[in-house]
């Protein structure tokens, strides 16, 4: 049993000491553990004496509503003030301009405000900024106009996608280039791998789960042939010679990320140089980038020259072990060095434009090519430790604490993903400025965001950082307040939402993200009861529906047994584990098939191109407001992108499609695939 003390500072904490596991079993954190991540997250809990001082720094710490810098409310309803009697009179100036007057109710209420957005609320001396946010997100009937829709779209890992010149690497002109050729085909939107912030210095460090800053992009999937023309990066590459280079890089079958990083920095290098010969137009709305961006764009170019700078100087990259006065983004020392290196800043900053711009061109692109939502962003649940954003925001992350996952269906040891994440109690202190700011940079190019994890915005796996996932803890967040941020952010973006709701799932999570409009995720794969696969039409209406994901195998990478292998391989299961796994699968399989067949989805003789079709028809058929056909499955492929756990025997991330995007759907077997989904989305329930 918890000592009683113990317990009440980890409950001031936000940690859970009791909770249900992914298979249904009550758990416990051990006392060291809940010490541990108390010293963690900066309340000593050694002894008694310790843990009641921590007490009250917590209580402290504790403002009231009126006190916090922002007060999030959802539209109409009466807002609670604490620490104002009724009848105060109040000043309300609306983000519009427009101003309201009046007095706190009875009650000591504000009245219910009609318009969403962030106003100005004066009451005597005190001020503070109301966030007023909708009751729920746009769902897909309301994003295109037609009750009752059931639209589908294909998910795509951008680093895969090849075209002509691209030297290696996916960029957004083979981005457009797919958009276009699956519009044609009726899909209305394309979910693409994240395109995070990355570290230009550190070419190794590719993951897009750990990127460097969720408020900026990885410039090396830029397409400056679409933003400055051919002719520029014609003469970029024969500047730099790099014509045999980039022969070398497109002709991999993988992609080798430090080649391909390195060709796309000096390319973007040569073009930034060459940038003051632009056209005026083209100088005129960089300019205007840079203003608009302000000072967050300026922190993080800043971080990536003073990052490459380190590294050159055989320092560490982690900013928390540079020298101590370049740890805070407004010393001296920053100050001076970014103007000795104003040339190197300049150029992450030009980098930055074009990598949005190119974002912002491929999502016209798609609306133009009649998609009615278009790009998916995907967001990840976190951020390197030692990356952008955290240096920019440092207040509002927590410092010393990685996050990841328990036990669960899909990793029997948990996950450490080792990446950091915002603390609870400086997002209130700031204003939830980095998850506003975070929301905003990932809804500007797209029609829509995925959010990796969407447990994590009511509670995060916790632990020390170099720790295992054993020696975590759940530590709570502000679920509603960021629930009523996304769907405030959304509206104004005309947005749709999606949260990745796979592994351990908190009681009422799924509820509370039906309410709002937040589509969750069911997977072919998973949904089964009792050793039968749920047929179509009880899936749910407030999730999204696909075959697999990138931690999963494909369709025929499953039927195959392709990822038992892969696993063994890698030594995340022993041969006896293997052995295990073989008969297991074979009854899922079968379980698969036998519901394929009971729907009419499988007729005939089943092989793997029959199984894949039918099970893309499945999905289709079910009552799910979007349908997402992953491109392994539309192109049939064994291989998946990803395989979660340690090692690097599996090549994370480095897949690549052999043809170029404008070949990849011409395939009759491509196109039938993609015509049998399509219909099945258009058929009416009777």
């Amino acid at each position: 049993m918890t000592d009683a003390a113990l317990a009440r500072l980890a409950d001031a904490a936000g940690i859970n000491i009791d909770w249900v596991d992914a298979f249904g079993k009550p758990q416990s954190v051990s006392e060291q553990t809940l010490r541990n991540l108390l010293e963690r997250l900066g309340y000593p809990a050694g002894d008694q004496q310790a843990i009641e001082r921590s007490i009250g720094l917590i209580q402290a710490e504790q403002a009231s509503p009126g006190e916090q810098p922002l007060c999030i409310h959802e539209q109409h309803e009466p807002l609670f003030l604490a620490g104002f009697e009724a009848g105060c009179a109040y000043r309300l100036q609306l983000e519009d301009g427009s101003r309201l007057t009046g007095e706190l109710d009875a009650d000591g209420r504000l009245p219910g405000i009609d318009t969403i957005g962030y106003h100005q609320l004066e009451i005597g001396t005190r001020s503070m900024t109301l966030a007023i946010a909708p009751q729920a997100c746009p769902s897909v009937a309301e994003l295109t106009g037609e009750p009752g829709a059931r639209i589908w779209g294909i998910t795509a890992q951008l680093y895969s996608l090849r075209r002509p010149g691209d030297g290696g690497l996916g960029d957004t002109g083979a981005l457009e280039v797919l958009i276009r050729q699956v519009a044609a085909q009726g899909a209305d939107a394309v979910a693409i791998s994240p395109v995070h912030a990355m570290f230009s210095a550190d070419p190794d460090n590719y993951s897009p789960y750990s990127p460097s800053s969720r408020m900026f992009f990885n410039v090396l999937h830029c397409a400056p042939d679409l933003i400055l023309g051919q002719a520029a990066v014609d003469r970029a590459v024969a500047a730099c010679n790099l014509e045999a280079e980039r022969e070398r890089l497109e002709a991999l079958e993988l992609i080798d990320w430090p080649g391909a990083s390195a060709y796309r920095l000096c390319l973007l290098r040569q073009l930034h140089a060459d940038f003051a010969e632009a056209a005026s137009s083209l100088r005129d709305d960089y300019a205007s980038f840079c203003r608009e961006a302000g000072d967050a764009l300026e922190q993080h170019a800043r971080f990536e020259a003073l990052h490459a700078s380190m590294l050159e100087q055989g320092l560490p990259g982690d900013w928390r072990y540079w020298p101590e006065p370049y740890r805070d983004p407004h010393s001296e020392a920053t100050e001076r060095f970014a103007v000795e290196y104003a040339d190197e800043v300049d150029f992450h900053r030009f980098a930055q434009w074009l990598m949005t711009r190119s974002l912002q061109r491929a999502q016209r692109v798609a609306r133009e090519a009649g998609m009615r939502v278009g790009i998916i962003a995907d967001l990840a649940v976190g951020a390197h430790g030692g990356g952008s954003q955290t240096w920019t925001r440092q207040s509002e992350f927590l410092p010393s604490i990685s996050v990841g996952a328990p036990p669960d269906i899909l990793n029997g040891n948990g996950q450490a993903w080792g990446i950091s994440a915002f603390s609870p109690s400086g997002l209130k202190q700031h204003g939830f400025r980095a998850f506003i700011e975070m929301l905003r940079a990932n809804l500007a190019y797209s029609g829509g965001v995925r959010i990796d994890h969407v447990m994590g915005l009511m509670r995060l796996w916790i632990m020390p950082d170099g720790e295992s996932a054993d020696a975590g803890a759940y530590l709570n967040y502000p679920f509603q307040d960021q629930l009523r941020l996304i769907a405030l952010e959304s509206t104004r973006h005309k947005a749709l939402v999606i949260g990745e709701d796979l592994g351990t799932v908190p009681p009422g999570l799924r509820e509370e993200l039906a309410r709002r409009n937040i589509l969750g995720m069911r997977v072919l794969l998973f949904e089964q009861h009792d050793g039968r696969f749920i047929e179509p039409a009880s899936w749910p209406r407030d999730a999204l529906a696909t075959t697999t994901t990138h931690d999963l195998p494909s369709i025929s990478g499953w039927f195959s047994g392709r990822d038992i292998d892969w696993r063994y391989t890698a030594g995340h299961r022993s041969a006896e584990q293997t052995e295990e796994d073989r008969p297991q699968r074979e009854q899922e399989k079968t379980a698969l098939e036998h519901a394929l067949r009971l729907t009419g989805a499988l007729t005939g003789e089943a092989d793997r191109y029959t199984r894949l079709d039918a099970s893309v028809q499945y999905i289709g058929d079910t009552p799910a407001p979007l349908a997402l056909l992953p491109l392994e499955d539309v192109m049939g492929v064994c291989e998946q992108p990803n395989l979660p756990g340690p090692g690097a025997d599996h090549p994370n991330w480095r897949r690549r499609w052999p043809m170029p995007a404008a070949r990849m759907l011409e395939d009759p077997k491509v196109v039938n695939r993609l015509q049998r989904l399509a219909r099945a989305r258009h058929r009416r329930e009777e």
